[in-house]
């Protein structure tokens, strides 16, 4: 049985139009007028135990949104969504001791008091025995590297410090489900690397289930063998990347390293994406002109010292996806 289901969700919000100028301002004391957003229409998804699945769209599209319905934050207009058995805004108790959640711009740890304090705070608010509670401590401060950070207040921790912290704080209670909005927004390379590792360590170790929603397309290369797109409050897609791939497009890259400046450079089925001195790159079709017949037709013309065959970067592919459906 499904960890996850959702079913048919819908949420809407009424947003205050607000028009600018003083008399404007004056009627809209006396007379408000709304628009209505639909932020979540006909969502239907489940998931199972240990999958990690990146839940990715543009600004709007209803990510965070659906992230604070699962965790209990909003209440839906209509449909339903279980979460280990347990209706999130119904059960609020029971359904947050099996759920960890990490915003990236928002905090679950005490601002003016060392991270140990927000630890120990945080033990007493789930009720975690304190056997349990000092080996998870113990155990997520030494794969998080945290040791250094335990005594520091937490206004004083860097953004990639604080967001190790963020993430040890959400797992304190073991929970066998973990939200993730945007957890590597505003790192630096080592920071996102770091906890890129956690992250896909707890699930394969543990089996959390995750759910990732990001703008950054190297996470979810990085991590999610599954992937769902969102926009408009519509889900657009449900699948592994490289079906998300060929989705939008078969297309290619083949990158040429020439042992001298090439000859010619117009084959058929392909188009020319950059050249340099001995250095090319082409875009072509697979299924259009194999890789043998093309690489056999360039080297009758050119000599080739090296080439690689590479899929389009992820953020070509999704920010493709946006386009087509003019999101």
């Amino acid at each position: 049985m499904p960890q996850i289901i959702m079913e048919d969700l819908h949420k809407t919000f009424r947003v205050p139009v607000r028009q600018e100028g003083f008399l404007n301002a004056v009627k809209s004391v006396i007379r408000r007028e709304h628009h209505t957003v639909r932020a979540l229409q006909e969502i239907s998804f489940t998931l199972d135990e240990g999958e990690l699945v990146g839940y990715i769209g543009p600004n709007g599209a209803g990510k965070s949104t659906t992230v604070k319905i699962m965790s209990g934050i909003l209440v839906p207009d209509s449909g339903r969504c279980e979460i280990l058995g347990n209706t999130p805004w119904k059960q609020r108790v029971k359904h947050v001791r099996n759920i960890g959640v990490v915003f990236g711009q928002r905090s679950q740890l005490w601002w003016d008091v060392p991270v140990i304090e927000s630890f120990d705070l945080l033990r007493d608010i789930y009720r975690v025995p304190q056997s349990d509670y000092t080996r998870m401590r113990d155990e997520l401060t030494a794969v998080l590297s945290l040791g250094p950070l335990l005594e520091v207040p937490v206004r004083q921790l860097s953004l990639g410090q604080r967001m190790r912290c963020e993430l040890a704080a959400s797992l304190l209670h073991r929970p066998p489900v973990l939200f993730l909005d945007e957890p590597t927004i505003g790192l630096d390379a080592v920071s996102k690397i770091a906890v890129r590792d956690f992250i896909r360590r707890i699930n394969r170790e543990r089996n959390v289930t995750v759910i990732l929603t990001t703008h950054d397309m190297d996470d979810i290369e990085a991590l999610c063998s599954r992937v769902m797109v969102i926009g408009r409050g519509k889900l657009l897609f449900d699948g592994d990347i490289h079906r998300l791939r060929n989705t939008v497009t078969p297309e290619r890259i083949m990158k040429i390293d020439f042992t001298s400046p090439p000859r010619r450079l117009d084959f058929p089925c392909t188009s020319l994406a950059f050249f340099d001195d001995c250095h090319v790159e082409f875009r072509f079709n697979p299924t259009e002109s194999p890789v043998t017949d093309l690489i056999g037709m360039i080297s009758r013309e050119n000599g080739i010292r090296d080439f690689v065959v590479e899929n389009p970067p992820i953020e070509e592919i999704v920010a493709k996806m946006y386009g087509g459906f003019a999101l």
